[in-house]
Order: C-alpha cells, then sequence, then structure tokens
C-alpha cells in the first residue's frame, strides 16, 4: 500500500520536459511510481487542476541560525522551498571556541542582519565542533538542509582575538586545514569564504577572513575540500559587488581547479543599462572553464525589495566616508547630516569611481517612503521621494535628508532595487539560459529587518505563468529544481522521478505568487523581521510528509540533515 497517492496532478518533473498529466506514488518517503495506478494509499490528495513540481532547491541562504528558533525555514518553505544550502559567505555559527561566542553573534549580527536579541535568546550555543552543529539540528528540521563550513569560524576557532588583524602562522594554517578536513568529514557540504570590503564584524573591523594570505591560506583549506566526497565551494570577493579583476578571476579559477569542485558566487546583478559589466562578469566564468575549472553566478530571477534606514546598517555604509558619519551616535549623526556641507561631501563620496555600483543608492528620486513617525512627514508613506521634492522645490537629497532627520532617523525607505525596463528583463531571461548561471542568492535568514528574497519561486512562477512569461514553467521550475541539484551533487533530489525523494509542490498555476512583504514581531528577544505570504501553495510535500497545506506550515519536522557524501555526490568542474 502507498502511503501517499497524488492524483491527477499536472506533472512538471524537474528535467525541462513538457507538463503532463500523471499519478505519484510515494512510499517511505521516497516515489515509488509515476503514472496511472489503481494501487490504494492511505492518503490521496487530489491534484486535478494543480501543478505538480519537485521542491525548490535555494542555493544561497543564511537559516544557519533561524532553524533553531523556527526549523521550518519560514517563509522560504511555505514558498514551495524544500532543500536549502547554509553557511554561505564564510559566516557559520561553527566551529565555536565558548570564548567567542560573543563575537560570532556580533559578527553574524552585523554582517548578515540577524537581531543580536534573537541569536543571544534562540539558540543553544552548546556546540563545538561542526559535527556538533550538525547534530544539534539533524532531526529536528522541518526542510532539507546542508550547510557549508565558514573561513571565519574557523579562523577564529584557531587564532582566537588574533584573527582580525594578524597573518596566520605556518602552524596555524595547519591547524585550520585540520579543523577543515574533520568538518568536512562530520558533513559539511565544502567551504566558502569572505574576501570582500562590503563584510564587517560588531566592531567595525573586516571579518576574520578579509585578513587572511591567499596563497599561503586560502588555497590549502581549498585544497583540503577536493578529499572529501560530495563537497563544493563558495566565495564573494569585493568584484562580486563592483567587477572582478584579473587578480579575482585568477583566485577563482585556482580555487576550483586546486579542489577539482565547482565554484558560485553571489550575486550577479542584471541590467541593461551596464551590459559590458554583464558580460566582463560572465568573463570570469569562461576564462575559469578554459583552465578547466568551473566559476557559477547566482542571480535573482526577481526584483528584490529592500528596505533602508539612516539609523541601522544598510549599504548605504558601503560608500566611501559614509560610515564614519552613518555610525555617530544618533544626534552627531542628524547634526552631520543637517549640515549643507556635509551633504555635498557625501554625495560628492558617492561619485568617486571606487564607489562602483554603489553609486546608485543615491538614486534618491527613485525611492519610495515607508513608515514614517512625525507629525512632519504624516501623509508621505508610499509616495515617490522624487515626487516629494518636486512638491517642495527642494533636490531629492536635501529632501530625504530632511525627511529622515524629522524622523530621528526612523523613517524606513525603500529604494528601487534595480531596472525594471522591458531591455533589462530581456538580458534577464537570456542570463537563466546562460550555463555559467544559476537561479538564487535569496539570503534567507539573513538581513531580516531589510529585505525578503525567499518568496522568488512562487512570485517567479507566477510572472513565467501569467506576467512576463519570458520562459515556458517548465525551464523556470528546471532552474529551481535539477539545476541547483545538479551543482550540488544532491542525491535523488531535484526531479520528479521513481526512487527520488520525496520533495513535491503543489500549487494552483491561476493563483501562484507572493504576497506583498510585510512586517511580523515573532523573532526570539522581541525582536521583527520581513515576510510574505505564499498564494497558491495548496501542499509542499518534504520526504513524502506535508509541510505545508494551505499556504500554512503543519508544524511536521520531515526534513533531512544533508551531509556531504552520504547526502551529496561529488560535482567536477
Amino acid at each position: 500500500m502507498l502511503d501517499s497517492l497524488i492524483r491527477a496532478g499536472t506533472v512538471i518533473d524537474g528535467t525541462g520536459q513538457a507538463a503532463r498529466q500523471a499519478d505519484i506514488g510515494i512510499r517511505d518517503g521516497r516515489i515509488v511510481s509515476i503514472g496511472k495506478t489503481d494501487e490504494a494509499a492511505k492518503q490521496v490528495i487530489e491534484a486535478d487542476g494543480l501543478m505538480v513540481t519537485p521542491g525548490f532547491v535555494d542555493p544561497h541562504t543564511h537559516y544557519d541560525a533561524q532553524l533553531f528558533w523556527d526549523p521550518y525555514a519560514n517563509p522560504s518553505n511555505v514558498h514551495g522551498v524544500t532543500s536549502v544550502i547554509g553557511g554561505n559567505c564564510g559566516f557559520t555559527l561553527a566551529p565555536l571556541e565558548a570564548r567567542d561566542a560573543d563575537y560570532l553573534r556580533r559578527m553574524m549580527a552585523q554582517v548578515e542582519g540577524m537581531p543580536l536579541e534573537a541569536l543571544e535568546t534562540g539558540l543553544p550555543w552548546n556546540w563545538r565542533t561542526f559535527g556538533d552543529y550538525l547534530d544539534r539540528l539533524d532531526g529536528n528540521i522541518g526542510v532539507n538542509a546542508a550547510f557549508l563550513v565558514g573561513h571565519s569560524a574557523i579562523r577564529r576557532t584557531v587564532m582566537g582575538a588574533d584573527a582580525v588583524g594578524e597573518k596566520a602562522t605556518p602552524a596555524q594554517v595547519e591547524q585550520m586545514v585540520k579543523v577543515l578536513h574533520e568538518s568536512l568529514a562530520a558533513g559539511g557540504l565544502g567551504f566558502s569564504t569572505s574576501l570582500s570590503f562590503t563584510h564587517m564584524d560588531g566592531d567595525g573591523k573586516a571579518v576574520p577572513s578579509r585578513w587572511s594570505d591567499r596563497a599561503a591560506e586560502v588555497m590549502p583549506l581549498v585544497r583540503a575540500v577536493r578529499d572529501h566526497e560530495g563537497t563544493t565551494l563558495e566565495l564573494i570577493t569585493d568584484g562580486c559587488i563592483n567587477q572582478f579583476t584579473d587578480e579575482e578571476v585568477k583566485l577563482m579559477t585556482q580555487m576550483s581547479v586546486e579542489a577539482q569542485r565547482p565554484l558560485n558566487w553571489n550575486v550577479l546583478q542584471i541590467d541593461a543599462r551596464d551590459r559590458a559589466r554583464f558580460d566582463h562578469q560572465l568573463d570570469a566564468s569562461r576564462r575559469a572553464a578554459a583552465e578547466g575549472g568551473r566559476v557559477v553566478a547566482l542571480t535573482m530571477p526577481i526584483i528584490v525589495g529592500q528596505t533602508m534606514s539612516f539609523l541601522t546598517y544598510c549599504a548605504l555604509q558601503l560608500i566611501p566616508g559614509w560610515k564614519e558619519i552613518l555610525r555617530l551616535p544618533v544626534p552627531e549623526r542628524i547634526a552631520a547630516l543637517r549640515s549643507p556641507e556635509k551633504r555635498t561631501w557625501m554625495m560628492a563620496q558617492a561619485d568617486l569611481p571606487e564607489t562602483g555600483m554603489l553609486k546608485r543608492l543615491t538614486v534618491w528620486e527613485h525611492y519610495t517612503i515607508g513608515d514614517t513617525f512625525s507629525p512632519a512627514n504624516a501623509g508621505l508613506k508610499g509616495r515617490k521621494l522624487g515626487d516629494i521634492a518636486r512638491e517642495r522645490g527642494q533636490t531629492p537629497t536635501d529632501c530625504l535628508f530632511d525627511i529622515v532627520i524629522a524622523d530621528e532617523l526612523r523613517t524606513i525607505l525603500w529604494p528601487t532595487s534595480g531596472d525594471g525596463s522591458d531591455e533589462t528583463w530581456a538580458l534577464r531571461a537570456e542570463a537563466w539560459n546562460n550555463e555559467h548561471i544559476l537561479i538564487g542568492g535569496s539570503d534567507a535568514g539573513a538581513h531580516l529587518d531589510r529585505m525578503c528574497g525567499s518568496c522568488y519561486p512562487t512570485q517567479f512562477i507566477g510572472d513565467c505563468l501569467r506576467g512576463r512569461r519570458l520562459i515556458s514553467v517548465e525551464r523556470a521550475v528546471q532552474l529551481m529544481t535539477q539545476a541547483p541539484a545538479k551543482l550540488f551533487g544532491l542525491r535523488e533530489r531535484g526531479e520528479i522521478r521513481v526512487g527520488n525523494h520525496a520533495d513535491i509542490v503543489l500549487f494552483d498555476p491561476l493563483r501562484i505568487d507572493a504576497g506583498p512583504v510585510h512586517r511580523v514581531d515573532d523573532l526570539p528577544g522581541g525582536t521583527w523581521r520581513l515576510t510574505s505570504d505564499a498564494l497558491g501553495v495548496e501542499r509542499v510535500l518534504v520526504n513524502g510528509r506535508s509541510t505545508v497545506v494551505g499556504n500554512k506550515t503543519t508544524g511536521e519536522l520531515a526534513g533531512r540533515l544533508m551531509r556531504s557524501g552520504r547526502d551529496t555526490y561529488t560535482v567536477r568542474p
């Protein structure tokens, strides 16, 4: 007898093949039949009028902490995500020495926007090795999850406070390699690191991995990865934000070649107004392939809304010179922002060549005003800054700064996240079919007060069915299921195939979409996050068990902690 029978659904199997109507039989968490069946089942799920797809795989998340207080990975789970990859950008919660717990908490709060109060109260912090950390999650999660091993945690474990500001000695590098070997043997998915100027710790200093020597430290760690089955690499560097230098391309290529593993980076911004940058970034992948490596760029298929505030940390602090102002105590910060001379100086800094893509963050006229807090700003919520500036006869800069000062910097701002022109969407569609590009980069589990990228699967599919229709729904599903499963070597996942794990999504093609991003106050320590409800997701199965029904989490802890080698196979460049 079957455990479950999904009857008469329109099956999109993840391979890109045309949809077809079929029944799906499930037993012991696996797909055992596809096609018409008369076998009895304990549970029959009627799927007539619904599309049935593999569960979506999110290749870039930071659910490392959230899974302890929310084992379901909400809201990714309600949007059909059944497998997540964590431990990205070199930031993990293990390995961990007790002396470093406070440092790691403050680092994660700074670089990944996880509320410090949630980190302090929502996790037990009772592990030491990477294997210990994985054991705490094993059997206690509602999605499948795999975790890379982060460079910064390894470096801090071996070097202590010297991990920030000091080069590692040969003996320390040897110890780091040993710790990485142990972590990978315990099931770590691979190695991740950050060499990016964007990443600062809780003390405002460069995170530990940024102090590493590329040849003497990074490469020995990379070479350790090739000794472990089913592993991979992930990197973020300065060029991911601006534009790759020749040295960065050589490093990425060498990392992939030396490890004999693919390397992915996050995130490729696509804008038809700068086609040259798009081609330049992809040239890194072509150059790596010519030398026997594989470099994969992640890109998002939707425009992700992000909030900003002059009160809390945001990307504006990455503009040269701005951090020194935006990290001042609030009264001094307000005084600086009120000064006409300081405003002129700040905008001049934004025009510097080294500001790169960050310059676009200061195109204030396209910002939308979110929540406001003072009588002077009443009625501004939901309005474009450019319109307000014209009404007031001000420059966009003066108008914006006056608004945030009136709110004592608490104003919530929604910047334009990208070019929405037809030309840019055509370029995005072109990118989705490029062998060097993978859909993903949601950062789900991170930047909780500033963005919500976890809703991309439902929004993307809704757009393919009822919106721009730039690619077929079959291809869209393939890009979020089979493609990431193959990059990471996930065993028996990413396709609806007999023998595979029954990770399955059922949705209504007439309604599938993501709801508006909104605030919920449900994090440990009384903190809040942004989220988005799923629309049209009727059911999500993880390993054959229903974890979401009618867009709502059921409470089933059906996820599997995916360990390298056991749950993944080796993917070579």
